[in-house]
């Protein structure tokens, strides 16, 4: 099966480390200093699981030297989405598979009219790792899991095919008929809890003070009610189950949000709490928690340094 990763950060280099070592035809498409490392050395990826070492790996910063693959993991930043999603067209074929691994819900329709509905799937990315140094990534604890699925709900034989490779590469996959369920979800924690954590300048864990508590709940709440006021099929009990998952997160976790805001670096706050604070206005959904941490971080948007 041949893969092609865009974007090699901690997810992309993740998911593509453990899939090449199962045995899948795997081609990095990185740039700069990271992927010079690559060429170099090889990709390293250190975790609680077992690193990860491939010598030599396959990387190159154009797309069109690949070929058409099976599937393409699509792991850049947000705001890249359009430029990337062009220039991956070489990679296209007639059964190619794309699936975004971004955080945010909009990725694949931004994807669909550059490379058309059939090649677009949907793909929540469950995973904690950044790059620490140029070839070097570093996974945050053990739990490694990947959800993806049509975005019609239809099963599909490459669906099947992608699951049995990534259970053989021996991380936890998921093929899910209700991807936009699954998207949203993710999205409930990831919008609240990215926007919390950068603006308190603190760890997840810091935020589970009990005076702190409602505050969250509120932020989750009120994505559930965008989510639903979309459209999305969401469970009545989904901000216990969001709230229950980042208590189980480890204590000093932060959402890479917060560390690019730490760094200096852009973020991509308008597709998170900013597109909270968006489709709230377009459906009437009051989002008072996520319009606060909104105009608070909107001066870092561009990479000022907090």
């Amino acid at each position: 099966m041949r893969i092609a990763i865009v974007g090699t950060g901690g997810v992309g280099a993740g998911y593509g480390a453990a899939l090449a070592k199962a045995g899948a035809d795997v081609t990095f498409i990185a740039r700069g200093a990271h992927l010079a490392a690559m060429k170099r050395d090889g990709l390293k990826v250190q975790s609680q699981r077992g690193d990860i070492h491939l010598v030599p790996t396959q990387a190159t910063d154009n797309p069109a030297e690949i070929g058409k693959v099976d599937f393409v993991l699509f792991c850049v930043k947000l705001w890249d989405v359009e430029s990337a999603g062009i220039s991956i067209k070489p990679l296209i074929g007639p059964d190619t598979a794309v699936i975004p691994l971004q955080n945010g819900v909009d990725a694949a329709e931004r994807l669909i009219p550059i490379l058309g509905p059939n090649a677009v799937m949907g793909g929540v990315a469950q995973i904690s790792a950044n790059i620490i140094a140029p070839g070097l990534i570093q996974q945050v604890g053990t739990f490694m899991r990947i959800v993806f699925g049509e975005l019609d709900g239809r099963s599909s034989k490459r669906g099947e095919a992608f699951l049995a490779l990534c259970l053989k590469a021996g991380f936890e996959a998921k093929l899910s008929d209700a991807i936009l369920t699954e998207l949203w979800m993710k999205f409930i924690l990831l919008a609240a809890n990215a926007s919390a954590v950068a603006t308190s300048r603190r760890p997840i864990g810091d935020l589970r003070d009990p005076e702190i508590r409602p505050v969250m709940l509120a932020a989750y709440r009120e994505v559930m009610d965008v989510g639903r006021a979309c459209g999305v099929a969401l469970p009545d009990n989904a901000v216990e189950i969001t709230a229950g998952y980042s208590d189980s997160l480890p204590v000093h976790q932060k959402p890479s949000m917060a560390l690019d805001l730490e760094r200096g670096n852009r973020l991509e706050l308008p597709w998170l709490g900013g597109k909270v604070v968006e489709l709230g206005k377009k459906h009437g959904v009051p989002t008072p928690m996520h319009s606060l941490m909104y105009a608070m971080l909107k001066p870092y948007i561009m990479g000022k340094p907090a």
